[in-house]
């Protein structure tokens, strides 16, 4: 590959006015790509982790929470557009339930711990340019942030996708903007630093960043894990869940041969021929969360030991230009995971929690169960299940996949689901008020039908227009 390809991307994000140590850290990436890395953990050098400390089992009283909160601030990734849902804007400033968006909750469990505690983690966001004005729009509603001692948010880094051939910057004149995107939330900690975020949070006396997805609404601020991890000395703790078949194709943490330490190994990170072992949930049983406990003095030494590279390991993710058009030029985007800094921190810990700590919305199937009476909001707006089962798996067609489609077909919200085991919808339904799911439930149509009000669904409900339930 001509390294004026690589001159070419440093010059565009010199330009863009990009940190230097985010160009760096591209650099470095892109010399990797060059020399054919293909991003990879081979199963022969990693074991399975087995030895993990539990949330279950720390015990703090609350004079520790209330101090350990004090040194905490919360950081939320937020430049998902959940265009995958068909939306062009912040997936946080969706409706997750009760009329509240993902912010209004994420805001609101940061006062209910302030109500609990007298103690209130500063909130900040990781945006992108598409994501932050729309954003800071919801948190306007809540004067308690205004005051906190550090802002509000901090912008991603951008970089050039690359030319899947020629590793050059690609050129798309339909819409130059789509000839950048950002290098994965591995970038988190370079943007930090880029911003003057971590010299603040550090000069403000903060300990720890707890650092998560905003579309994850069970990643809340625990005190627990704040206490015990200033008790302890840990420079960097990821949570982990145990591993499920549902989880088998997500990132799942191991331990390295080579020097013994925990690494998190990515999907995109594994050669094809060795999916089976990755997935493999009885030789891999934890999962990452991605709910991370950063010790910010650690961060900044190791930023300045490697001059801003932290040397996470590449991802390198196809695509095409423009994502809508499959017939557009394939491109490469060179990006990191955060998680992946787990190997970074000498000393870094995973540390087992429940599973009520992800709750991440990727698609309708998991927002309706969000919205469902299966979940309330507790006094400190956490999402807590109103059922002791186990929660119902649901499954709905293409008809559902975009969220104005979603609504409209459930306008007077989800059918309940607490007496449900799974739901399915195979057709195009619209959904009455009111509306029983129980047992095993699968609704189909092979034309536009309804369920009336009050309907109570068991079984298998075939519906056409003319015979709705």
């Amino acid at each position: 590959m001509r390294v004026e390809g690589r001159d070419e991307a440093v010059r565009r994000m010199s330009e863009r006015g990009i940190d230097a140590r985010a160009i760096a850290v591209f650099e470095d990436y892109w010399q990797q790509l060059a020399d054919g890395a293909q991003g990879t953990i081979p199963e022969s050098t990693i074991e399975p982790l087995v030895d993990v400390p539990e949330l279950a089992a720390i015990e703090v009283d609350d004079d520790e929470r209330r101090a350990a909160l004090a040194k905490v601030a919360v950081v939320k990734l937020n430049g998902g557009l959940g265009t995958s849902m068909g939306m062009s804007g912040p997936k946080s400033a969706l409706v997750a339930r009760d009329g509240l968006t993902f912010l209004d909750i994420i805001a609101s469990q940061l006062v209910g711990l302030e109500e609990r505690y007298g103690s209130r983690p500063p909130l900040v966001l990781m945006n992108t340019p598409r994501t932050r004005e729309e954003s800071l729009a919801v948190l306007e509603c809540y004067p308690q942030l205004a005051q906190q001692d550090l802002p509000l948010d901090f912008l991603q880094s951008m970089e050039p996708k690359l030319d899947a051939e020629t590793l050059e910057p690609v050129s798309w004149p339909q819409d130059p903007g789509l000839e950048w995107c950002p290098p994965g939330h591995g970038d988190v900690y370079v943007s930090l630093a880029a911003s003057g975020l971590l010299q603040q949070m550090r000069g403000a006396g903060y300990r720890y960043a707890f650092i998560s997805n905003a579309d994850n609404l069970g990643a809340t601020c625990d005190p627990d894990i704040a206490a015990w991890l200033l008790a302890e000395g840990i420079p960097f703790a990821a949570e982990v869940a145990e591993r499920t078949l549902n989880d088998r194709k997500g990132g799942h943490v191991a331990v390295r041969r080579s020097d013994g330490r925990i690494i998190l190994r990515e999907s995109a990170m594994v050669a094809d021929d060795e999916q089976d072992l990755f997935q493999d949930t009885g030789r891999h049983g934890w999962f990452n969360t991605n709910n991370l406990w950063v010790g910010l003095d650690e961060l900044d030494e190791l930023m300045r030991q490697r001059d801003g590279v932290l040397g996470l390991p590449i991802i390198v993710n196809r695509k095409t230009v423009d994502p809508r058009r499959p017939d557009s030029p394939e491109v490469i985007q060179v990006e990191s995971a955060m998680g992946t800094a787990v190997e970074a921190f000498e000393g870094s810990v995973a540390l087992r929690v429940p599973r009520t700590r992800f709750r991440p919305v990727k698609t309708t199937n998991e927002l309706l169960l969000l919205r469902s009476d299966v979940f309330e909001l507790d006094e400190q707006s956490r999402i807590v299940s109103r059922i002791e089962h186990a929660e119902p798996r649901v499954s709905l067609d293409g008809s559902y996949k975009f969220v104005a489609d979603f609504d409209e077909r459930f306008p007077h919200g989800p059918p309940s689901l607490r007496e449900c085991t799974s739901f399915g919808v195979e057709g195009d339904v619209t959904f009455g008020a009111d509306v029983t799911a129980v047992g095993d439930v699968e609704v189909v149509a092979a034309e536009p039908a309804r369920v009336e009000d009050g309907t109570r669904l068991t079984g298998r409900a075939v519906l056409s227009a003319e015979c709705p339930a």
